[in-house]
């Protein structure tokens, strides 16, 4: 299984396109539908698939529900297991090296004008230092042929980089682009413990597609997935240099800072190799932010009601709103359900609840299940001060913000003929 499991299917586009400022406009006149990209003007030989990372998708591709998916990411979060270790000879990321390393010639795309440059920001980074390993996704400014500058936001990678620069060491990394999706949802993963997320994707693996996870070592001693597109040597130097502007999930642009630098040793990729071109506050982006998120949200409100599936909306980016259904057992669990989401979740500013009987990856029925089931004054609650989002522009001085959650249940009891639709 790999990442070319997502392509099945998915249009090739036979027509030059260039990497800058041309893949998302091409896009767009596509529909925003999933497509790959076989003749790049600035990559010759390689390939860039847009739109392909999304929830029906990997729904398609792991035969599993949006439902029973949350329920699956929580089982991985929950079972982690060790993955299998094969030889180079049987890893197909290595089939080919590039000499010399030249990041250039990768199909690492320039989407927005507003953008500093061309950006890589499907791939992820897997760390190893001070014992821990860490897989975490980074977006990477492309510097020169040979560096880029990687925005740490301060998660474990960023402590873990810290703890190293105060030692005087460099952390030797992999970049991997174009791995399994449950590599690729693992990554996008976070815990507050140093849990390895490369053993979550394993868990994941092994129960949707049957088989272990194969990784292979590179000559750094980075473990990497055997099976990705692409899989490149590097080191999180302990030069900075500016990174940004850049658009992120919320569309607006984000502010220039000084990051680390990155020097790549050594990049290697499949036969025909397809580079994951996620496009910044598009689709992938509101997938890998919102879906690992569900889990957490529903693991937290079925603590106080049972639920049945979560949805990071579009309109909240995939990451800032979420609507959460619930089966109803007592008077207020609705109420319940949006102080237990908010604590699932602590980056969300918006909740709403509703019944079973409610698509909640459909905005206008959730919009109508609102209008007919929600009363502002009785079924809404409001919290001030709490801990914002960095990516809320909104947000205070002092990062914090208001909440908001809306039950949208019916009263348990009521006569349900009148509320429901037969649309």
């Amino acid at each position: 299984m790999g990442f070319r499991d997502l392509l099945s299917g998915v249009p090739r586009d036979n027509k030059p396109v260039s990497l800058i400022l041309e893949m998302r406009d091409r896009t767009n006149t596509l529909g925003g539908n999933p497509v790959v990209f076989d003749d790049i003007t600035e990559a010759p030989g390689h390939s860039a698939a847009l739109n392909v990372l999304i929830r029906d998708r990997l729904c398609e591709v792991f035969d599993v529900s949006p439902g029973e998916l949350i329920d699956i990411l929580a089982w991985g979060m929950a079972n982690p297991t060790e993955p299998l270790m094969v030889h180079a000879s049987e890893a197909e990321v290595l089939e080919n090296q590039q000499k010399p390393v030249n990041l250039y010639a990768l199909p690492i795309p320039w989407h927005y004008a507003e953008d500093r440059g061309r950006y890589q920001s499907a791939s992820v980074i897997i760390a190893e230092y001070g014992g821990i390993r860490n897989m975490s996704y980074h977006r990477q400014l492309l510097r020169d042929s040979n560096h880029t500058v990687a925005r740490f936001v301060p998660r474990h990678l960023r402590m873990m980089y810290e703890t190293a620069k105060a030692n005087g060491d460099e952390i030797n990394i992999a970049v991997v682009n174009g791995a399994d999706a449950t590599v690729l949802l693992a990554a996008a993963m976070s815990f507050n413990e140093n849990l390895d997320e490369l053993s979550v994707a394993a868990a994941l693996h092994e129960r949707l597609h049957g088989e272990p996870l194969r990784l292979v070592r590179l000559t750094n001693g980075v473990a990497v997935p055997a099976d990705a597109e692409y899989a490149m040597e590097a080191r999180i130097t302990l030069d900075v240099d500016e990174e940004g502007p850049y658009v992120d999930i919320t569309g607006t642009v984000d502010e220039v800072r000084h990051e680390p630098v990155i020097e790549y040793d050594s990049i290697f990729h499949r036969n025909d190799p397809v580079f994951h071109a996620l496009i910044s506050a598009g689709v992938e982006h509101r997938t890998l932010m919102g879906t690992p998120r569900a889990p957490t949200i529903k693991a937290a409100v079925s603590e106080v009601v049972p639920c049945t599936d979560v949805y990071l909306t579009e309109g909240g980016c995939g990451w800032l709103s979420s609507v959460v259904q619930i089966k109803p057992q007592n008077d207020g669990d609705g109420i319940r359900a949006i102080h237990a989401a908010f604590s699932g979740h602590r980056s969300m500013k918006q909740v709403i609840v509703v019944d079973d009987d409610i698509d909640i990856a459909d905005s206008t029925r959730v919009e109508w299940a609102l209008m007919t089931r929600w009363q502002p004054d009785t079924d809404t609650v409001i919290l001030s001060g709490q801990k914002g989002s960095s990516l809320d522009p909104s947000r205070s001085g002092d990062g914090t913000t208001s909440k908001i959650g809306m039950d949208a249940t019916l009263p348990l009891g009521v006569v349900r003929g009148p509320y429901e639709s037969v649309l």
